[in-house]
């Protein structure tokens, strides 16, 4: 219906004017730039510029004892391509990291599922089980090298006391025991993480709807089926991604242990490119293994994150 205008500007009303909104000027804070901009020169030197300065070595026949070098586009990517070294630590990477996520995602998921359990001294059980993560991996690295030495080691000497073994094992360099041990002291360290973070989706999780399946005549599976796992499988699945990234690029922790020693048996990517850089001098073939480890990663964590989009969109 339309206002009869003149019918109301007759009886002396006349329409209200719109009020003009006006735009306030925007201001920028100068004060707090000037705050940020250190952190953010700091995160732009550690983080952009190794990965522009790798990228563009990858292309050159840099070498780290000499100043100059030359471009020689994809040579170095050629070369490490038809290299078997490079093949190996990449099949080792995908077994040290495949292994070590199963290990840590079942000893930290039924952690949290006994401390979720537990109801006095839970704060004492969990400090003791977080206590793997909480160490610097420096620490985490010689200290099970001093307990697994086999001459001096607490582990070997305890397995010869006992009669379990007729002399002390050397677990860090036999070939039949380096990569387990390594892999079990990776998921000793990982595992916290797993479970202090699966244990506070646990706690998300509402006990009406326990109680209301229970009553219901669910059994213990069809509650953790239909209860548990719906409220915590997105936790895991970010943690997967997130451990599965961190695990395939780490070094410290296996360097610290066996170099990747012994005979290459535990020599992961990282390594590789860390024995080729400064072992063998060579920069800019270590950049491109660097720059196809980070093709590798980005590649995979982009369809992990579709994934576990398309996940949720299924659940919506």
């Amino acid at each position: 219906m339309r206002t009869d205008t003149r019918t109301s500007t007759r009886a002396g009303v006349r329409p209200q004017a719109q009020p003009q909104v006006r735009k306030r000027p925007r201001i920028v804070n100068i004060t707090g730039l000037l705050f940020v901009a250190p952190s953010m020169l700091v995160v732009v030197g550690l983080l952009f510029y190794p990965v522009i300065s790798s990228v563009f070595f990858s292309f050159t026949n840099k070498h780290l004892l000499r100043k100059d070098f030359t471009f020689i586009g994809i040579d170095n990517f050629v070369a490490v391509l038809q290299n078997p070294q490079f093949w190996e630590a990449f099949a080792i990477s995908i077994r040290w990291t495949i292994l070590s996520i199963l290990g840590q995602l079942v000893i930290g998921f039924l952690a949290a599922l006994a401390l979720n359990r537990i109801r006095h001294l839970t704060g004492l059980y969990r400090t003791l089980l977080i206590v793997p993560w909480a160490f610097p991996t420096i620490v985490i690295g010689f200290g099970w090298r001093w307990i697994l030495n086999d001459v001096y080691g607490f582990l070997p000497n305890l397995l010869t006391t006992l009669g379990l073994t007729d002399s002390n094992v050397s677990f860090l360099s036999d070939p039949s025991a380096v990569f387990l041990t390594a892999l079990a002291v990776n998921i000793w360290f990982g595992a916290p993480l797993f479970m202090v973070n699966v244990l506070a989706a646990l706690k998300t999780v509402p006990r009406e709807q326990f109680e209301a399946a229970t009553v219901d005549g669910a059994n213990s599976f069809q509650r953790f089926a239909f209860i548990t796992m719906p409220h915590v499988k997105r936790v895991i699945g970010l943690l997967v991604i997130l451990r599965t990234i961190w695990v395939f690029n780490n070094f410290e922790l296996l360097f610290l242990l066996t170099g990747g020693g012994p005979a290459g048996l535990t020599e992961t990517l990282p390594i590789f490119a860390y024995r080729t850089g400064w072992g063998l001098q060579q920069l800019g073939a270590a950049s491109t293994i660097t720059v196809l480890l980070l093709i590798f990663l980005l590649a995979l964590g982009t369809l992990a994150f579709r994934l576990l989009s398309r996940w949720d969109r299924k659940d919506a």
